[in-house]
């Protein structure tokens, strides 16, 4: 979700800005906008659409000054207009935000009764509205902000800047994420460290609640009662190669391209000298698994549901973090909660989190970003190694995901005693084996071209899996629908028969997973029914699947051959080429599809 920067710099502020902003369009956004104050006046500009129109604009208008704060908006509270993007500026104020403000309409009422009105239909101006009458009323910037915080309710990351102070910056966080970079006379602000990382990699992170008033010289954090608090500076490098797309065409092909080497190292970074998983997780007196996520990373646990229970015997129960506190769930002090998020700052992860503090045994935190809000509140915390992930459609953290996952079911179950060491010493290998045989089929990926120019074509696709390979199913199915903007759904195969085979005609492609395994006869059954009714099938199988199923089918794509447990892992390549080759054959944006954002921050 949106972005933030900020500058008090030694240098002009308008080009940092924008440079920091371009880190941040992976987020999704749909407007951009700057303000600097130069010799005490806030100066201002804005655009709709990517940020090559913001810069456009400044050329015509530069934009002078060594303190500034930019954003990235995607549109919550009213249009994608260039009066409702950031900055928004009130009496001697310019804000940005990320975040809701849920009772803005209240405070706006009560301004409009005093005849302060809004140009803008979002939340945000509000809270510049509210922190200007402050400063009319003759507070210092530090206390309007102070006086500001307590009214808002909802979730919000802020940054400002105010009119005559050229060395001053003040920052708040509620529920967004939000970080301040230390420099040599210089300090920054961003809504995550990939912003900053040309600037500093001197981090303080801020806590929930805190606000910070910053300077050049430094910041002072006060917590959400105002104390003064310390919180710590840390070094973190961001891999600069990792933000850069290397000679490929979108990031989604390079992250794609890059899963072999990243599941090697969540594995290398979670398997002892023996050949044993050796995770910091404790399932001692664990009688159940809950685990909580949001879309792609909730797929990863459907699939993980299935190895919890069928390795390690243990009852996993799944929930979409967005409903899981809504239905008041009986959780039990013998519960493990495991949270999935990418970025670590899913709000409706991390309020799921918030939940069931308390109420469980322990609290993991399966993320892809080890200093996160999910992270820094979780009893245990599992990076799962991805790297910098920029593509919106997440390829190699839904891989690391289930590779994080596999090891927790392997450790589960030598902790349980389900099955013995030689057993997990065996899928250890199984598991070691997958990131090879990603290699080739990604090397397989001219396949797929000629493929995805007919799907291109379609307005209807549906997916078929069986077993494990349902919710990799129901991954292709969003993949699909996420960056080419067809509609696609996904079914369990034995489902088919139940209603969703009214859908099937010529036009409708079927595509079906379905690696040898104990469940392949059956997948094939209900492939058959799709025939004999005129559907398109693509079939996704082996050299031996193909060859033992793939008459009369319209297509297929050879995988190579894996152990069956694991395949849901290797499948995800499949799944995912087919959604990037067709979303390249219709010419839609890949890296940043319409209407989403990379970080869910917002409910």
């Amino acid at each position: 979700m949106c972005g933030i920067v900020g500058v008090l710099g030694q240098h002009e502020a308008a080009p940092l800005l924008v440079e920091a902003l371009k880190r941040l369009e992976y987020r999704g956004y749909d407007s951009a906008g700057i303000a600097t104050v130069n010799n005490g006046a806030i100066g201002r500009r804005r655009a709709v659409g990517k940020l090559v129109n913001l810069s456009d604009h400044l050329v015509h208008a530069p934009l002078a000054g060594r303190a500034g704060i930019g954003h990235t908006r995607w549109a919550t509270h009213g249009a994608a207009t260039e009066v409702n993007a950031h900055p928004h500026t009130g009496h001697g104020v310019a804000v940005v935000h990320n975040g809701i403000i849920e009772n803005y309409r209240a405070l706006g009422a009560a301004l409009a009764d005093e005849g302060v009105l809004p140009t803008s239909q979002t939340d945000t101006e509000i809270v510049a509205l509210l922190i200007g009458r402050a400063l009319q009323g003759g507070a210092s910037p530090a206390a309007a902000v102070a006086a500001v915080l307590p009214q808002l309710e909802g979730a919000f990351a802020l940054c400002m800047l105010f009119e005559g102070y050229d060395d001053l910056m003040i920052c708040a966080r509620r529920g967004s994420p939000l970080v301040i970079g230390h420099g040599t006379g210089e300090m920054f602000v961003g809504s995550d460290a990939i912003a900053l990382a040309p600037l500093t990699d001197r981090l303080t992170y801020l806590d929930e609640g805190d606000w910070a008033v910053i300077t050049r010289a430094g910041a002072q954090v006060f917590d959400a009662q105002g104390a003064p608090v310390t919180r710590p500076l840390q070094r973190i490098a961001v891999d600069q190669a990792r933000v850069d797309k290397a000679g490929y065409r979108h990031f989604m092909a390079k992250e794609i391209a890059e899963q072999p080497t990243v599941v090697a190292n969540a594995l290398a970074a979670y398997i002892d000298e023996g050949g044993m998983p050796a995770l910091p997780v404790d399932f001692t007196g664990v009688d159940r698994v809950v685990l909580v996520a949001c879309g792609t990373a909730s797929y990863a646990c459907h699939v993980a549901k299935y190895w919890f229970e069928q390795i390690a015997r243990i009852p996993a129960e799944i929930d979409v973090a967005s409903e899981f506190r809504y239905r008041d769930p009986v959780l039990s002090p013998r519960s493990m909660a495991v949270f999935v998020s990418q970025s670590g700052e899913t709000a409706d992860t991390l309020a799921a989190l918030r939940h069931v503090r308390g109420q469980v045994a322990q609290v993991v935190a399966v993320v892809n970003v080890p200093t996160s809000s999910i992270a820094r509140e979780a009893d245990c915390v599992l990076p799962i190694w991805a790297g910098v992930e920029i593509g919106v459609a997440s390829t190699k953290a839904f891989t690391c995901q289930l590779t994080v996952l596999a090891l927790m079911a392997l450790q589960a179950a030598k902790a349980r005693g389900t099955i013995d060491d030689a057993q997990i010493a065996a899928h250890v290998q199984g598991l070691r084996s997958v990131a090879g045989l990603m290699n080739v089929a990604i090397d397989g990926a001219n396949a797929y071209p000629a493929v995805a120019q007919q799907l291109a074509q379609a307005r209807d696709i549906l997916f078929l899996g069986r077993g494990p390979m349902f919710p990799l199913a129901l991954e292709g199915a969003l993949k699909l629908k996420e960056i080419s903007y067809i509609h696609a759904e996904a079914y369990a195969s034995g489902e088919l028969k139940h209603g969703p085979i009214a859908l099937i005609d010529a036009d409708v492609p079927v595509i079906v997973f379905a690696p040898p395994d104990g469940l392949f006869d059956k997948t094939v059954s209900n492939m058959q029914e799709v025939m004999a009714r005129h559907g398109k099938v693509l079939l996704v199988s082996d050299a031996h699947g193909i060859a033992e199923a793939g008459e009369g089918v319209w297509a297929t794509i050879t995988m190579p051959s894996v152990d069956a447990v694991w395949a849901p892992i290797l499948y995800a390549v499949p799944a995912q080429f087919l959604a990037y080759y067709t979303a390249v054959a219709k010419g839609t944006d890949v890296d940043q599809p319409r209407n989403l954002a990379k970080s869910v921050t917002v409910e």
